[in-house]
């Protein structure tokens, strides 16, 4: 049966999407421009936005299982994955495995994760079969996204931990549960590491894979709004950055699960793993 993935032109959308190729599953990728759509054996190309509930639903006919990632910060993003699936669901999808994240309720402290505590009370609703994959903070977006080119990770998350997910295990946990036809099915899962890291583990980790001066300031809340200012990002996008780190502080990222290993095969991969395996996720740095 025919799989849609969205967000194929992604890190964790486009290894799902290799994966399924890979076992040879058809697919078809559902991306805003076909011409970034990676280049799959056997893989159908169609072209959708999240909010185009027409466009969502022609894509979609004849897809039986929906791999539905999470869309992009956006004032109206709850809206937007609500639209999606009710096209899905008028296509005739009878399966969604939505990418989720670990902790997601509605007065989460990481106010991104609400949002994706409203998307997936809106899939219950919906009458399809689902899974939930609720993935914690990604290891190689730590060291990508929050280490500036300077060496510094700036946020307030104080001495907390959080028991970060690297994209690989998320992608493999994902293709293993879309290619089981419904043993998963109503079940969600907390994908993590193999341990809790800080931010100042992350500092000295990838310090010593780079060789640079790498480290970690732990800020106010204050201080961190007053050092996101000049990105003129809208306040919603900057309490959702702020209010990760605040998340880590206050322990809601912590607590490893079995899920990784569980449903891979294999084990959780560290951050150690993780720099060694990408070493592009720092090479801002070098």
């Amino acid at each position: 049966s025919m799989i849609g993935v969205t967000g194929a032109t992604g890190a964790v959308g486009g290894a799902v999407a290799r994966g399924l190729a890979a076992a040879g599953q058809p697919i078809r990728l559902i991306v805003r421009d076909a011409s970034r759509a990676p280049r799959l054996p056997g893989a159908q190309v169609a072209t959708a936005a999240y909010g185009d509930r027409a466009g969502m639903r022609a894509a979609l006919v004849g897809v039986q299982t929906l791999f539905l990632v999470s869309a992009s910060e956006d004032a109206n993003r709850v809206a937007l994955h609500t639209t999606a699936v009710d096209a899905a669901v008028a296509a005739g999808v009878e399966r969604i495995v939505y990418l989720s994240f670990c902790r997601a309720n509605s007065d989460a402290t990481f106010t991104f994760a609400r949002d994706h505590w409203q998307t997936e009370q809106y899939i219950r609703g919906s009458g399809v079969r689902l899974v939930f994959l609720r993935d914690n903070l990604y290891l190689d977006a730590l060291v990508d996204r929050w280490i500036s080119p300077e060496g510094l990770i700036a946020g307030p998350a104080g001495d907390g931990r959080a028991a970060a997910v690297a994209r690989d295990n998320v992608a493999d946990a994902a293709v293993t549960v879309l290619l089981d036809g419904s043993g998963h099915d109503g079940q969600t899962y907390d994908l993590t590491g193999p341990q809790e890291v800080s931010l100042g583990d992350v500092a000295e980790a990838v310090a010593a894979a780079s060789g640079r001066v790498v480290r970690y300031y732990a800020e106010t809340r204050e201080e961190a709004y007053a050092s996101r200012a000049h990105y003129g990002a809208p306040r919603f996008e900057i309490d959702g950055w702020v209010s990760g780190y605040v998340a880590i502080a206050n322990g809601e990222l912590e607590g490893v699960t079995d899920a990784v290993p569980q449903l891979t095969g294999h084990p959780a991969t560290d951050l150690e793993d993780v720099l060694r395996a990408h070493p592009e996720s720092y090479a801002h740095l070098l």
